[in-house]
Parts: C-alpha cells; structure tokens; sequence
C-alpha cells in the first residue's frame, strides 16, 4: 500500500509542476516563431497530450481490439469538454475569442457530424479511417496557412526586432521554451500515468471493482495531461492556450486517433450504447461551446455557471455509465 500512496502523491505534485512548465514552453515557442497560442494550443498541446490515446488505440487495433480505440476516442472527447473545460471555467472563466466562434469551432462541430456520419451505420470501415485521416491533414494544414496568412505581416515587421533578440541570446530563449516543452509533455504523460497506477491500486485495495475504477480513476486519469495543462494556461491568463488544446485534443482523438485505429483493423460492428449514447452526447457537448460562448459583439466567454453545468453533465454521464453497467438500469 505505501508504494501505489507515493505513487500517487508523487504523481501529482510532479503533475502540477510539469504543466506549469510545458505551458511556459509552448508559450514561449508561440512568441518566438511568431505563432498564436491558439494554434499552438491546437498543434502542439493539443497532439501532445492527446500521444497517450493514440498510443493506446494503435496497440488496441493490432491487438484486435479495435472498439477500445473507438471508445477510448469518444470517452476521452467528452471528458474534454465536459469535465476538463468544465473544472477550468469553475477555477477561472475562460474567454474564447471570436475568430474561434466563427472557425474553429465550426470545423470542430463539421468533423464530429462527419463522425456521426461515417459511425452511425454501425461500422467504421478502413475506407472511413482513411477518410479520418485524410480530413484530419487537410484540416491541420488549413490552420496553419490561415495563421500563416494572418500573421504574415505582423511577422515581417517583427523580423528585424527578431535578429536582434537572436543577437542578443533569445535563441537562447527558444531552446530554453522548446526544452520545457518536451520536458513538461514527457513528465505530464509519466506523471499520469503513476497517479493512475497508485490510485487503482489503493482502489482495488479497498475493494472497489474493475468496472468502476476503469469508469472513474482510469477515465479521468487518461485525461489528467489535458486537464493540467488546460488550469495551468488559464491560471497563466493564456485561455487561448487551454480552448486550443481542447479543440486539437478532439480533434486529434475524432479524425488520427478513429482513423488510426480503423486502417489498422476495421470495426465491422460497433457496440450499440456508442452510436445512441455516446456519440450523441459528444455531439450536444461541442454545439453547446459554441452555444455558451457566443456573444453578438466581441469575445465570448464561458464563465463559472457554464463550467458548472459542464462538470455536472459528465458526473451524470458517469452515474448513467454505472448504473447501466451494474444493471440498474
């Protein structure tokens, strides 16, 4: 027992500090390249720590097991928003910039109505999983060209400044951010891992079932790198960062994750509560971030109220999950 508790108390505390870091280098890589903290909250948070899910329904595709992937995607796409964005907005209201109302959003809901497309038939095809990853790239590079676009004259005039920060030990500075960076991203990743590892042990000690646990501790854990670095953005004021890396996550999970997995092994038959339960709800949840942060002038913003309702939603999708696994309902 004393191993799985240090576990879990290291786990955290080291969970806490590398999200701080790996926020301060995602930020400071931003600066430097001359890039929003949206897209890099999309690209690089966002991937980054969604590496562990694609991991897992990759081995879970080669080992036959194709569904886990599916469910691991969608479970971890609404745990996303409504837990991590909802705990966020509960700690500090999140501002969600107009541009992202009126782009990425709407992509984000397109990709999900083509995932209930594409699933609702009960199947999802190697046909379908290529199809995932080829929108996945055209949407990835879509992004980068209009950042690239957008920011092309703010960059020339910053050009100059640019060479005399290198000048002046700034390149420097960008190893410095890139390092935390990928220190930050490999110590979230290790560090959830451990926390998942003492707490399902503790739990197991305590006599609670592996269904529960893998319904609660080990759901939530798989999400503890985006929740960490979604608070850790917002305390820094970089809500770009946190939305972004929600965006990304899910996206990432819906078209690479999905469309790995189904190259890999197509799923022939789709488990039913998927299609009826889970698809619709991950559906709602992303409508309802355009709804909540939609204002008719300037930015919107998705305040304490909203994240409140967030994070009671996914607690009752989890009792739902519960009861109907323990057949109370």
């Amino acid at each position: 027992m004393i191993l799985p508790i240090l576990a879990l108390v290291a786990g955290i505390a080291v969970l806490v500090w590398s999200a701080d870091k790996f926020v301060d280098g995602a930020v400071g890589v931003a600066e430097f390249c001359g890039m929003s903290t949206l897209l890099i909250g999309m690209v690089v948070v966002g991937f980054g720590t969604s590496a562990p899910e694609m991991v897992v329904s990759a081995l879970s595709a080669l080992q036959g097991n194709p569904e886990l992937a599916l469910g691991n995607a969608y479970g971890s796409n609404i745990a996303n928003i409504a837990l991590i964005l909802g705990v966020t907005a509960l700690i500090t209201p999140l501002v969600v910039k107009r541009s992202v109302l009126k782009k990425d959003l709407p992509i984000l809901i397109g990709v999900m109505a083509l995932a209930i497309i594409l699933v609702a038939d009960g199947s999802v095809t190697r046909m379908n999983g290529i199809a995932f990853l080829a929108v996945f790239f055209a949407v990835m590079g879509y992004n980068i060209v209009s950042e690239m676009r957008g920011s092309k004259t703010l960059n020339a005039d910053a050009s100059a400044s640019a060479a005399d920060d290198t000048d002046n030990g700034s390149s420097k500075s960008l190893g410095k951010s890139i390092f935390w960076l990928l220190l930050g991203l490999v110590l979230l990743v290790v560090s959830s891992k451990m926390l998942v590892w003492g707490a399902v042990e503790i739990a197991r000690s305590l006599g609670m079932s592996d269904l529960l646990i893998g319904l609660t501790i080990v759901a939530i854990g798989t999400s503890l790198p985006e929740l960490a670095s979604s608070i850790a953005a917002a305390r820094k004021g970089e809500d770009d960062l946190a939305v972004g890396n929600i965006i990304g996550s899910n996206l990432f999970n819906t078209l690479m994750v999905v469309g790995i997995a189904a190259t890999l092994d197509p799923m022939e038959a789709v488990e039913r509560d998927m299609v009826t339960r889970d698809l619709p709800l991950m559906a709602v949840l992303t409508l309802s971030l355009l709804v909540l942060g939609f204002r008719r002038k300037g930015d919107g913003r998705i305040n304490r109220i909203a994240g409140g309702v967030l994070l009671a939603i996914y607690v009752g999708y989890l009792g739902l999950l519960i009861a109907q696994a323990s057949g109370a309902i």
